[in-house]
């Protein structure tokens, strides 16, 4: 027996004796409760709320909650604490050796975001895994799914002593597919209305890097089964424009997908900031667009990972305007492009040439489809393409180069991406997310390490190597810079101004992952 199929076996059997665990769905199972808390800002953050452990059970808790609040003196603050273990966070010892490299010091951070599995019986929305993991940050718990991928790369470039934490990861992003058939945004049942760009495929590539690319065998079922959600309702499509859940159908022939997520209420996580986008408040409902539907789409643009960009503003500026739904993104038609690939590989090795012929007849259908929607000739470069206008988007964007990461692009298109974004997306600390500045965090100024990483990808791989160099150049310098000042990476870099407000304190894995990967790697 393989130490491989002993781990596939624990996950199986770990999978079987936590089907009881008591997890809560914050939203239809606190009802009034939740939106009171939010909405009266008992904690600053949103997300503290439902991280919440109670100390009773729920119905124990909303029974007292409606006989109490109704009296006069009722202190909304003093119940919560009464009836709710508010999460501590980890406390986070930034101890740095002044004689230590910035890449052993990196390395040394990695102990501050392990996690162990969750064992405890209590009531809880944390999901538990069978495998010690990663978390984002060092004051988190959560396993986040698309930035983990960047962590991931850090755990590679770290050599031996992380390869084991590397396949923990990928074992417990197994573990949630198996369960779940898809990968949740993250381990929060809050989160199991969606997932986040599909990149599992990125990384049992990675790990194959290491194990070899036979490796992809074991992995088959589970990559089969995340493409099976992103493509779920393609069946029901019966004409030209219709969309089902993620995908949308835009000819006989042609089925390309959109982001999306199957609720459509405030997010617990982000209750009063989604409310107050949607211009709802207690008794009072604004004429005209359904807060349903911006919430749905809201929703969408958290699933896309860019949360908080113009490319999902039908006005490019006013948060109200957001239209995810309606757009079809290039970005994630690239992932899944290469996860078809990735699979038609997966079968081959299996030796199942029928299925390896029909996932790269899909990839081929894609990739065509990516050209004819989302290659803009006039502005030499790939956008978002919008369903209602017929149209490319305005917003030029770093989504622009995930074709160009997944072979996606020909080389004269690569030519043309690689000259405008030297031209206009390249500043002394790397690339600027998009060229609009919105205020919005995956916008100008920002930068975020996992673009860098996927624009360096795949100018390589169309030979502008002597960009994908400068860009290297300038965001190893300026994390350089970072890290000397603060002892930590930034999640987020302002690349225009120096003075970065930092909006973490602690280690951020995926900056983390991306540096100590170009730091490795020439």
């Amino acid at each position: 027996m393989t130490i491989r199929f002993v781990s596939f076996l624990f996950l199986f059997a770990f999978s079987a004796t936590h089907q009881g665990f008591a997890q809560i769905d914050v939203e239809r199972q606190y009802g009034k409760l939740l939106d009171n808390v939010q909405r009266k800002g008992v904690f600053t953050d949103s997300k503290t709320f439902p991280d919440c452990t109670p100390r009773f059970p729920i119905t124990t808790i909303l029974s007292n909650y409606e006989q109490k609040s109704r009296q006069r003196d009722f202190d909304l603050k003093a119940f919560v604490d009464q009836h709710f273990i508010v999460p501590v966070l980890p406390s986070v010892p930034l101890t740095r050796d002044p004689e230590a490299s910035v890449q052993k010091s990196l390395e040394e951070q990695w102990k501050l975001l392990v996690r162990q599995p969750v064992s405890s019986k209590q009531q809880t929305t944390l999901i538990p895994l069978p495998k010690p993991y990663m978390a984002l940050e060092a004051s988190g718990q959560d396993m986040g799914y698309w930035q983990s991928f960047f962590t991931m790369l850090g755990l590679q470039a770290s050599g031996v002593t992380q390869v084991a934490m590397l396949r923990n990861m990928v074992d417990n992003f197994s573990y949630l597919i198996n369960r779940y058939g898809y990968i949740p945004a993250g381990n929060r049942t809050y989160y199991l209305s969606r997932s986040q760009p599909p990149v599992y495929a990125l990384m049992v590539s990675l790990l194959s890097e290491i194990q070899g690319r036979r490796s992809l065998i074991n992995y088959l079922p589970y990559l089969q089964k995340e493409y099976d959600y992103w493509m779920a309702g393609k069946e029901k499509l019966a004409q030209n424009g219709q969309a089902e859940r993620r995908v949308v159908r835009l000819s006989s022939t042609i089925y390309l997908n959109r982001y999306y997520d199957d609720r459509d209420t405030p997010r617990p996580e982000a209750y009063k900031e989604d409310i107050a986008v949607a211009g709802q408040r207690p008794g009072l409902f604004k004429k005209g667009r359904p807060e349903t539907e911006i919430y749905r789409d809201i929703r969408a643009a958290a699933e896309s990972g860019w949360e908080g960009s113009s490319r999902w503003l039908k006005d490019g500026k006013t948060p109200r305007t957001i239209q995810t739904t309606t757009i079809i993104p290039v970005d994630l038609n690239s992932l899944l492009f290469h996860l078809e690939v990735t699979l038609s590989d997966a079968y081959r090795l299996k030796g199942n040439k029928k299925q390896a012929q029909q996932y790269l007849e899909l990839a081929r259908q894609r990739y065509n489809a990516i050209q004819r929607y989302c290659w803009n000739p006039r502005r030499a470069f790939f956008c978002d393409y919008d369903l209602i206008t017929q149209k490319s988007t305005p917003v030029n964007s770093l989504a622009a180069v995930y074709p160009l990461a997944f072979r996606a692009a020909t080389r004269e298109q690569a030519q043309q991406v690689a000259a405008l974004l030297k031209r206009d997306f390249l500043k002394p600390g790397g690339l600027v997310t998009s060229l609009t500045v919105s205020g919005q965090p995956w916008d100008a100024p920002y930068a975020r390490a996992g673009l860098q990483w996927l624009a360096i990808r795949g100018l390589r791989q169309y030979g502008e190597s002597t960009l994908a160099d400068q860009i290297k150049l300038n965001w190893v310098s300026d994390n350089l810079r970072v890290f000397k000042a603060n002892g930590y990476l930034l999640s987020t870099n302002n690349l225009v101004s120096q003075l970065n407000k930092p909006v973490n304190t602690v280690p951020y894995g995926p900056s983390n992952g991306v540096l100590l990967w170009m730091l490795k790697n020439n």
